[in-house]
């Protein structure tokens, strides 16, 4: 199965494009309903591709752009290329301004269905997956987040909306802690984004792992932070946890987390977050009856389900959420010397993985919600960033009290 896995998603590879795309997006929705060989192949199809060359990409910028193309310097070579756009530097004439210009590859909205239903009836035929409503009402769901990933107004517009929420925290001890992009309107259009170019570095980078503990443990709480804020707070959740849309940019010893890209956005409904909420708590407080009746209450559960569906999952969910957990409940193996979670040496996502496996392979409970996995997945995202920072910091009452505020205030 592993080997018929790595040659269908090497097809994938070879058709480039919107195909490899497509493949990363069930990578990271469709392990509910997919074998775990495959999701696990799906895993390792790299975006990065060769960029167009400049001959086909100015026709984009020109019918986009118009004579305001003029106003531009564009660097011919791109800085970045990826499935769906490619990234050029750019400096604005007037001001001296250096920009980026994210830049849609030509003729993409038009393909983007046929490519995806093409990729379903590979499935379909190749016998990875078995039609039914479940997967119909997954793929309606994916089919959605693709065209959000293309849509450059909606993107533009969460862009303006977190910027905003981000400098209501101005005064507040997360003040300049985070920093979106500013954005160009003048240089905007369907097919293009225009930001303003920042300089930092990945957290994979060496000039991260050189700065100190304190300084990465508070990068940490901050990645941490940004989660619920964005999920209890603004009610605007960026769900792509990709490393490479965030920089970390260090200016003597201030650190600032950049967020880059904000096409993948989920707004939550009020219900759905109070059952999340009770779920969260659930988990630190290590309270399996109220995670059962909020998973229920998600959908993820049925009062139908098998016992060792009930515990399987919720299994899945208590080791989840472990490095929340009140401290006097974390694993000793994995404290410091002040009782502080090490979340490197935790290796939280590998435990963690072969729970999921072993919860898909029941296949005896109700596949989650979209919401539900997306969530899931940013969390873990967010959990494998603070591990890759090597932070050392105990989250329950940072978190709590995010949970505990908006269920009072709701």
């Amino acid at each position: 199965m592993r080997r018929e896995a790595r040659r269908f998603v090497a097809e994938l590879g070879r058709l480039k494009g919107t195909y490899v795309k497509i493949g990363q997006m069930f990578a990271l929705l469709g392990e509910h309903f997919l074998p775990p060989a495959l999701t696990e192949a799906l895993h390792e199809l790299d975006a990065s591709t060769d960029p167009l060359p400049w001959s086909e990409i100015e026709p984009v910028l020109r019918a986009n752009l118009g004579a305001k193309l003029e106003d531009l310097q564009v660097e011919r070579t791109a800085l970045a290329a990826a499935s769906l756009a490619q990234v050029h530097k750019a400096t604005v004439r007037r001001t001296g301004e250096v920009i980026c210009l994210k830049i849609q590859y030509p003729g993409l909205a038009g393909v983007i269905d046929a490519d995806f239903d093409a990729v379903v009836r590979m499935l379909l035929l190749a016998r990875w997956v078995e039609a039914g409503r479940d997967l119909d009402d997954w793929l309606a769901s994916m089919r959605e987040h693709l065209h959000f990933e293309i849509d450059y107004t909606r993107e533009a517009a969460m862009g303006d909306a977190m910027a905003s929420h981000i400098e209501g925290l101005a005064g507040g001890h997360l003040a300049g802690r985070f920093h979106v992009p500013q954005r160009y309107a003048d240089f905007c259009a369907p097919q293009v984004l225009a930001m303003e170019y920042v300089q930092g570095h990945l957290v994979t980078q060496a000039e991260v792992a050189g700065l100190s503990q304190a300084r990465r443990n508070a990068l940490g709480k901050a990645m941490l932070e940004m989660f619920f804020l964005e999920l209890y707070q603004w009610g605007l959740l960026q769900t792509d946890p990709n490393f490479g849309n965030y920089l970390i940019r260090s200016d003597g010893a201030n650190d600032q987390l950049v967020l880059l890209d904000f096409g993948a956005t989920l707004a939550c409904e009020d219900d759905f977050l109070i059952h999340l909420g009770n779920a969260i708590a659930a988990g630190q407080a290590q309270d399996r009856a109220l995670l059962l009746e909020s998973l229920i209450g998600l959908g993820c559960l049925s009062e139908a389900n098998s016992e060792e569906a009930q515990y399987t999952f919720s299994e899945f969910c208590l080791q989840l959420l472990e490095p929340l957990r009140e401290p006097e409940q974390l694993p000793k193996e994995y404290l410091n010397e002040n009782g502080e979670y090490c979340w490197g040496r935790s290796r939280l996502m590998q435990r963690v993985g072969k729970q999921a496996a072993s919860s898909a392979a029941t296949r005896h409970f109700t596949s989650p919600s979209r919401e539900f996995a997306m969530i899931a997945r940013k969390l873990t995202g967010v959990f494998t960033f603070i591990a890759v920072l090597d932070a050392q910091f105990n989250a329950h009452d940072l978190v709590h009290a995010y949970i505990q505020r908006w269920l009072e205030e709701d």
